[in-house]
């Protein structure tokens, strides 16, 4: 790096808006992102996600949108393209989900590569965050930069994948404090690509030998989490059967040095329920059906259900009807603390509910009303209402404003603790 280069960030969201910002106290940084209203809103010093904190935000940001000139750091947010032009790293963020049938989506990194075709130069370098399946990047990306900008892979342009760790909603584990993974096309791009990160990861990077293995390294973490969790749900099931408090059970385990302090509950989100389809995917084109991986999605997809179910149950004991009750949720993002509701398995809940012909109203103070509205298609609450008019209410998020709650145990309202955070003496119920 002779000199002072230029990064640019496809897609400001949870992934790229820190990153961007980590990047802007060092470098000159592009950030883009299709989303007009983001853009402007970020502008404002605005982050939606609450992943940067404004006053970070707003000595990051060039005053008044001013483009960056040649050599000054700082970040300039555009959702025009062809202000990206004079990039050499080019960074891409974009969602990868999946679908209704848990395939994996790759169209926001199709629709990236199609920009970044217009894009790149020779002598820039791609590098991809996004979660993929091992592979993508060279055998989906690769041909398609190849073929939309003209240019030649590894003599014109290069490519790397360094997998994102961000964490929602964690103020302690923070895109610097995390140790980065790296890895490039070539040795020389890997060992670019490799000082580039460590100049802003504080906690250090590790250099891959290959980028599959990177793609690789990223599927497992969330899998493996994933599965543990999987493990701790199916235990949940089994000590409910058995009139046993798993959290008392998970306590008394948890004395020994080795044992793995995983806790039951909804697992969902854009990471740990998605990332196992990946390689799922990559593991039955290759003819393989893989069978734990599978077996812990299942298992944590059904605890949604399971849910509603013993809420159902309990009302029941109590000879409180069903049909047309009124039942009040306790936060919808799929995790405390945080505003992201992409993927929350709370929503399996309120569906599951509903088919019983309950009520079912949801509050929650960290998420947007109207991505909720959007997304999912209902009203939340605008407010906390009084308990008393609810014949069961439901803890699903342990948002610490729900932590200091005054619920009570009465015969005429069933209350069910999904995380385990309240008083066990006044719930009826903890998963």
């Amino acid at each position: 790096m002779n000199k002072t280069p230029i990064i640019g960030i496809l897609g400001l969201g949870y992934v790229g808006l820190p990153l961007a910002v980590a990047f802007a106290k060092k470098y000159p940084v592009v950030g883009f992102d299709i989303n007009s209203r983001l853009i402007y809103q970020l502008r404002e010093g605005i982050d939606n996600t609450q992943e940067v904190p404004e006053e970070e935000l707003m000595t990051a940001l060039q005053p008044n949108g001013r483009v960056i000139a040649d050599g000054e750091k700082g970040l300039f947010v555009t959702d025009l393209l062809g202000e990206m032009q004079r990039c050499d790293y080019y960074i891409v963020t974009v969602p990868t989900p999946i679908d209704k049938h848990k395939r994996p989506i790759l169209t926001p990194l199709v629709e990236a590569n199609q920009m970044l075709g217009r894009l790149i130069q020779k002598g820039n370098t791609v590098i991809y965050e996004s979660t993929v399946y091992p592979g993508v990047t060279e055998e989906v990306c690769v041909p398609q930069l190849e073929k939309e900008s003209g240019l030649t892979y590894n003599q014109d342009f290069f490519v790397g994948y360094s997998p994102e760790r961000i964490n929602p909603g964690d103020a302690t584990h923070r895109v610097t404090t995390i140790q980065k993974v790296t890895s490039g096309s070539t040795p020389e791009a890997a060992e670019r690509i490799d000082a580039l990160y460590a100049s802003v990861i504080t906690a250090g990077t590790h250099k891959a030998p290959s980028i599959k293995v990177a793609e690789a390294a990223k599927v497992i973490e969330n899998s493996q989490r994933d599965i543990n969790i999987a493990f701790v749900n199916e235990l949940a099931k089994i000590f409910n059967m058995l009139d046993i408090d798993t959290q008392d059970v998970l306590e008394a385990a948890g004395t020994k040095w080795n044992f793995l302090p995983f806790s039951p509950g909804l697992v969902g989100g854009h990471c740990i329920g998605v990332d196992p389809y990946y390689l799922a995917q990559k593991a039955q084109e290759v003819g393989y059906h893989p069978e734990i991986l599978l077996a812990g999605r299942r298992l944590n997809d059904s605890m949604g259900r399971h849910v509603a179910s013993e809420v159902v149950k309990l009302m029941l004991k109590k000879n409180l009807p069903v049909t047309d009750s009124r039942i009040l949720i306790l936060g919808f993002t799929f995790k405390e603390n945080c505003p992201d509701v992409r993927n929350t398995r709370v929503i399996d809940i309120y569906e599951e509910l509903r088919s019983y012909h309950a009520q079912v109203d949801i509050y929650d103070p960290w998420a947007d009303a109207d991505i909720v509205k959007s997304g999912y298609g209902f009203e939340l609450l605008p407010e906390l209402p009084e308990p008393d008019s609810y014949s069961a209410i439901i803890l699903a998020v342990a948002h610490d404003q729900f932590k200091e709650l005054t619920l009570a145990r009465s015969p005429s309202c069933v209350i069910y603790d999904v995380k385990g955070v309240l008083d066990r003496k006044r719930v009826d119920k903890r998963l």
